[in-house]
């Protein structure tokens, strides 16, 4: 579904994406993973057209995206939805609203076409009966589930998901990857996931893809990554910095100074 070849971009001196090569599978879930500064954002941001390249190629749906117009990419953009890390609903507006927003300004459908679809859309996330709110009157968690029904809301081949996690805690985050497990198989969705978190990646990914300095370090199933042999994925996965000292050390240390003086 997303071909990435020979990937470079530098902001002044500092080179963020440095030659990445990448293949992108249809109808799975591929998950890009890294520390920060890593580059993962930056090649999200490139794959949905906000950023282009100094050199290299992005094919979606064989479809070459770098040298596009601004009316072609938003051409482009028909086939995928987005999830924002902050779920961006507008406040005006109420979740039946930012749900019918994209059919209403992308396709000439009646209205009462669209009050079946965003019903549909919602009920795909756990939001019936939900459609009269205001953003401010739901959770956090449920703000995700309306973007995310914003997200499919034109039957998209891919979405994005920018930290889907973030900001929830860990039941409502479980929740949000059960539903884009549920969302992949059911619709056939190629999904592509920017995260930090391991146990969500190991849940729902197909695919992992390690991120380090710009660079691909290293690509496989949750079992690969899990028994990568390169120290710097499983620092990342175990929570280690390099050359870190340990606790137990630092503390003994501080109370062997207190004692002295």
């Amino acid at each position: 579904m997303i071909t990435i070849k020979g990937l470079t971009k530098s902001f002044g001196e500092r080179v963020v994406l440095n030659g990445i090569d990448l293949e992108i599978p249809e109808g799975k879930i591929t998950v890009i993973m890294g520390g920060s500064g890593g580059g993962k954002s930056t090649l999200l941001r490139h794959l949905i057209g906000l950023n282009k390249p100094d050199e290299g190629l992005i094919l979606i749906d064989n479809e070459n995206i770098v040298d596009l117009s601004f009316n072609q990419m938003n051409e482009v953009r028909r086939k995928f939805g987005m999830l924002f890390q902050g779920s961006a609903l507008f406040n005006s507006m109420t979740v039946f609203e930012n749900v019918a927003l994209p059919l209403q300004e992308h396709t000439d459908l009646s209205e009462e076409i669209i009050k079946i679809i965003v019903k549909v859309k919602l009920e795909l996330v756990g939001l019936t009966g939900f459609e009269d709110f205001m953003p401010f009157e739901i959770s956090g968690g449920m703000k995700k589930r309306v973007a995310l029904a914003r997200a499919i809301a034109l039957d998209p081949k891919i979405v994005f998901y920018d930290e889907p996690g973030a900001g929830l805690d860990p039941i409502t985050a479980s929740m949000i990857d059960q539903l884009i497990l549920d969302l992949s198989q059911k619709l056939k969705i190629t999904s592509v996931v920017v995260t930090h978190e391991m146990q969500s990646a190991f849940k729902i990914a197909d695919q992992i893809v390690m991120l380090h300095k710009g660079k691909v370090l290293e690509i496989g199933s949750p079992d690969r990554i899990r028994n990568s042999q390169n120290p710097y994925v499983q620092q990342f996965i175990n929570g280690e910095h390099e050359g870190a000292i340990p606790f137990k050390q630092t503390s003994e240390a501080y109370l062997k100074g207190l004692l002295e003086t």
